[in-house]
Formats: C-alpha cells, sequence, structure tokens
C-alpha cells in the first residue's frame, strides 16, 4: 500500500471519506515531508504549522460529527504566492510587496476551502509571476531549471510536500514547470476559472492553472472552482462541466500532431520520445492525423510578449516609478519597455492576436486533441532563467485549455512530457482523452533520493 505522502489529492480525499486516514494524520505526513526537504530545495514562503494543524483538527471534528462535507475535505493544498487570502502576506515573491496583506481572499481559494481544503502555505514564485527566476530548486537535478513562474507549486508536488498545488499562467507558468519536474498540470481555457483576488500580470492572457499527480486531481479541482464570477469582468458565463463522471469515458481519439514549428524545434531526444508516446497511443487504437499551424503563428508569440509587458506596466506604473530599484532586472526591463510602448503598436498586436486565436479555434477542431513536446527539452542546467517558454505560451495566447503529462525521463534523468489541447471550454472531453492517454503512457515520476 502507498505512503499517505505518495496519493494524489483524489485517493486522499477518498481514504478520508473512507476513515482509513484522519486529516490531521495527512497534515502531519505532509509538514514532515516539508520539514526534511524544504531547506534543500525552497519551495515554500510560508507555512504555519499550528494554523494548518488547527485547520485538519476541525475538519476531523465535521467528519466525525457527519456534517456535509466537500470533494477535498481534509486534503493539503499548496497556494502560489500571488493568491490572495485575508489577514496572510501576499509577497508575489517582490520587495515591492513585502509588506502587502490584503484584505480579501482570491475567490479560487475560498472555493477550495469551502470545499473541504486545507491551506498548506504558500508556494515560492518567481516575481509577480514573470521573468527572474526564484530560488526553488528542481528535486530531479538543482543544477537544472524547475522552471516558472509557479516554480515552489510544481517543486512541492513533485517532492511530495504536498499532493496538489495551485499555479498560474500567463506564458507557460503552469505547463513548463509541471513537465519539468514530472507532474501533470492543468491550465484551462481563458476565463473558465476566476481570476479575482489573484495578483495580476496581464489582464487579457492571466489564466489559473494548477498542478498534480494524476488528470483525476486536475478534473477534481476543476470541478470545484469552473463557474462564472459576476465581479471578474472575463470569467466566462458558459456553464461549467461534470469534469469527474466523464472521466473514464473517452475511447480511443483522433489526434491532430502539430509538426510544424513543435516538432522542428524540439532537439532529437524529445523528438524521438513524442514519436515513441504517439506510437503507444496509435497501439492502443487512437488516430494519429498531421495538422499545420496557420500563418498567424509567426507572429503570435511577439505579440504576447508585447501585451504582457504592456498590460503588466499598467498594473505596476505606480509602484514602478516609486521603487524602480526594487525590482528584480528581467521584471524591470520588461516593465520600462511596457510603460514606452506606444498605443498603436499594443492595438495592432491584439488585432493580430484576434486573428491568431480564431485561427487556432479552427485548428482544434481539426481532431478530438492537439499533441506537441510540452517543452523542447528537458530542463537545462541553466538558472539564469526559468527555461522556453515557446510551446507553452501559444496556447495561453488563444485561450485554449491545455493539460501536460509526464512521459519519462531524458538520459539526463529530467523529466519530459507531452501536452495535449483542445477547443474552448472542452475541459470535459480534454480531461477523458487525457486520462485515457495517462493510463496507456503510464508513466509516474517520483525523483531520485526520496526528494
Amino acid at each position: 500500500m502507498a505512503e499517505t505522502h505518495e496519493l494524489s489529492a483524489a485517493e486522499l480525499a477518498r481514504q478520508i471519506r473512507d476513515r482509513k486516514i484522519t486529516p490531521v494524520e495527512v497534515a502531519q505526513t505532509f509538514l514532515e515531508r516539508i520539514d526534511a526537504l524544504e531547506p534543500s530545495l525552497g519551495a515554500w514562503v510560508r507555512v504555519d504549522r499550528e494554523t494548518v494543524l488547527s485547520d485538519a483538527q476541525q475538519r476531523q471534528a465535521e467528519l466525525e460529527s457527519g456534517a456535509a462535507t466537500g470533494p477535498l475535505h481534509g486534503v493539503p493544498i499548496g497556494i502560489k504566492d500571488i493568491y490572495h487570502m485575508a489577514g496572510i502576506p501576499t509577497t508575489a515573491g517582490s520587495k515591492v510587496y513585502a509588506n502587502y496583506v490584503p484584505g480579501e481572499t482570491a475567490v479560487t481559494i475560498d472555493l477550495l476551502q469551502k470545499a473541504g481544503a486545507i491551506m498548506l502555505g504558500k508556494t515560492v514564485t518567481t516575481e509577480f509571476a514573470c521573468l527572474d527566476p526564484s530560488h526553488a530548486k528542481n528535486p530531479w537535478n538543482p543544477a537544472h531549471t524547475p522552471g516558472g513562474s509557479s516554480s515552489g507549486s510544481a517543486v512541492s508536488v513533485a517532492a511530495r510536500m504536498c499532493p496538489i498545488a495551485m499555479g498560474s499562467q500567463t506564458v507557460g507558468s503552469v505547463l513548463r514547470p509541471a513537465s519539468y519536474n514530472g507532474v501533470v498540470g492543468l491550465k484551462p481555457t481563458y476565463g473558465r476559472v476566476s481570476r479575482r483576488g489573484v495578483v495580476p500580470v496581464s489582464w487579457s492572457l492571466d489564466t489559473v492553472g494548477w498542478m498534480g499527480r494524476t488528470v483525476e486531481d486536475m478534473a477534481l479541482l476543476l470541478q470545484v472552482m469552473a463557474g462564472p464570477d459576476e465581479l471578474d469582468p472575463v470569467a466566462s458565463k458558459v456553464s461549467a462541466g461534470d469534469y469527474l463522471s466523464d472521466l473514464e469515458s473517452a475511447k480511443a481519439p483522433k489526434i491532430g500532431l502539430i509538426t510544424s514549428f513543435f516538432m522542428e524545434e524540439s532537439d532529437q531526444e524529445t523528438q524521438q520520445m513524442t514519436r515513441a508516446i504517439l506510437d503507444q497511443l496509435k497501439s492502443a487504437g487512437a488516430s494519429v492525423v498531421d495538422v499545420t499551424l496557420p500563418d498567424s503563428f509567426d507572429t503570435a508569440f511577439k505579440d504576447q510578449l508585447l501585451i504582457m509587458g504592456v498590460e503588466a506596466a499598467a498594473f505596476h506604473k505606480r509602484m514602478y516609478e516609486e521603487q524602480a530599484a526594487d525590482y528584480q532586472p528581467k521584471l524591470r526591463e520588461m516593465l520600462r519597455q511596457g510603460l514606452e510602448t506606444d498605443a498603436v503598436t499594443y492595438t495592432r498586436a491584439l488585432e493580430r492576436r484576434l486573428r491568431f486565436s480564431a485561427d487556432m479555434r479552427v485548428l482544434a477542431e481539426q481532431a478530438d486533441v492537439l499533441l506537441t513536446p510540452s517543452t523542447p527539452t528537458a530542463p537545462l542546467a541553466d538558472l539564469t532563467n526559468t527555461g522556453d517558454t515557446r510551446f507553452q505560451g501559444p496556447w495561453t495566447s488563444c485561450g485554449l485549455p491545455t493539460i501536460t503529462l509526464p512521459a519519462g525521463l531524458a538520459k539526463s534523468g529530467l523529466p519530459m512530457g507531452v501536452q495535449l489541447i483542445a477547443s474552448p471550454f472542452k475541459e470535459v472531453r480534454l480531461l477523458a482523452i487525457a486520462r485515457w492517454c495517462e493510463k496507456i503512457i503510464d508513466v509516474q515520476l517520483a525523483p531520485p533520493g526520496g526528494a
């Protein structure tokens, strides 16, 4: 039988519900893991042991009293340190927010708590979820990047310091660190989950996402958090689906392989891994067709970075003017460029992005899911940046739901992944097919040495 810290969020929820383990035992297990591993991995900003144990005792008392319980009752979760929790500092990894204590709680955190989850602590983020690397270490090899910006969340899940953790994505900040650390990551459709109460980077790109160890965990959290929010102007009014009930319903899918760019820009090892995964899926009955990227893809990534810089600068303008020296170099330069970009340049980038988004929706309809490598290479031994964002960024720019699955290890001993993409708001289909693929690929990765 698997040890408690090896269980997924869904497995923990079931065992707690079936009285096979208590919320207090679960909380103690993960606190002990944090005590043992945090000094070497640096994934956490804040863990309040007393509050965690008090919350776990409350969840245990609720269970024993026969009170109604939610789908995450007693399950600990890590929270990227850009999510507001009333009365608890949100530093966003920055000196600029060193003393910031929000008075509100993010909608997503409120929904998780109502579902019974226990907030285990705040995880490390790059500064304001942007470019400058954090101090978090990749548990597979500390000389290699863990990715970013949701670096602490990915590291904590991979190292079994928590079963699941919240991240966010403006370019590639969920999918890339999830892949680099050998875990599952989900970026839902733009607007599928409210962002209210999350420190913004770019209003037209920011997407809430999360990381765990199974597709079921991705579905479980989406079931809890998907839905409209009248106070978030971009939160969609499209009805949420039943992401859990249909999780085992997928038959052999039609997969669209994007060979242009994604395969061309991958190293040989990544190409071989992707082809091997496709061979497995075809042997299980999947059909694979090649699909071609539209011409609008050529300018999409450059436009995305420009839009991100301008919109970030709009949020940071006052703080930048007063505290520019307190920002780290990469973010400071991005904000400077954003403030200097003229309205015509920004508007034309937005126009091209609308064309690109429309073209990608058409592309997504050519198959049940699209498939690409999650990253061009396994994580590199370069700690000066958070890795190559080009394979994840397009899906954020066009808003399509995307999930990354662990696919194996490179010769370097570092994780590799594949990502699946579906049409807007088709997360029911995406998750069911991802679950089908997960069973066929059958890869569960754990860092060496118990980290």
